[in-house]
């Protein structure tokens, strides 16, 4: 496929509009629309979602943040279907490093789940307002990013 901005579908039912780069791969701003309805929004780089994008879920759930390789990586905001929230570090695909989470009814939970997580647990609680902010931003970037994904011609 040429370099250049295309649309692709998928046997599987997947479609894909947003840059190529020369070898075939997706690169550059995009939009890939799973057969399932979910949608990831974003930054792609070498085939796979990297950078700052948003993947919302068919369910409504949303990750809007740091990609690389494919997977939550770096700083980001989940939001679950039910309203939870966790706002931080993802590593390799999960809530790892400094963080905070939010339950529906707007608290940090009985004990506050704020702190260092590691394997999607809390490990050593803490304030994390610096981890929280970076989420914040990379959330902002994200939502960035996916807009201009969407506006492509």
């Amino acid at each position: 496929m040429a370099e250049g901005i295309h649309e692709v579908k998928y046997d599987d039912g997947d479609i894909y509009k947003g840059h190529w780069n020369g070898d075939g791969k997706r690169d550059g701003l995009g939009v890939l629309k799973f057969a399932d309805d979910t949608t990831y929004k974003g930054e792609f780089s070498n085939g796979m979602n990297s950078g700052y994008g948003v993947l919302t879920f068919a369910d409504g759930s949303k990750y809007e943040g740091q990609f690389s390789d494919g997977k939550y990586h770096g700083y980001g905001v989940f939001s679950g279907k039910d309203g939870m929230k966790y706002e931080g570090e993802f590593n390799d695909g999960k809530a790892n490093g400094a963080g905070k989470v939010t339950f529906p009814d707007g608290s940090p939970g009985r004990p506050r789940q704020e702190g260092t997580f590691q394997d999607r647990k809390l490990v050593t609680g803490g304030k994390q307002a610096a981890a929280v902010r970076q989420a914040q931003d990379a959330q902002q970037m994200a939502q960035q990013k996916a807009s201009e994904a969407a506006a492509l011609k």
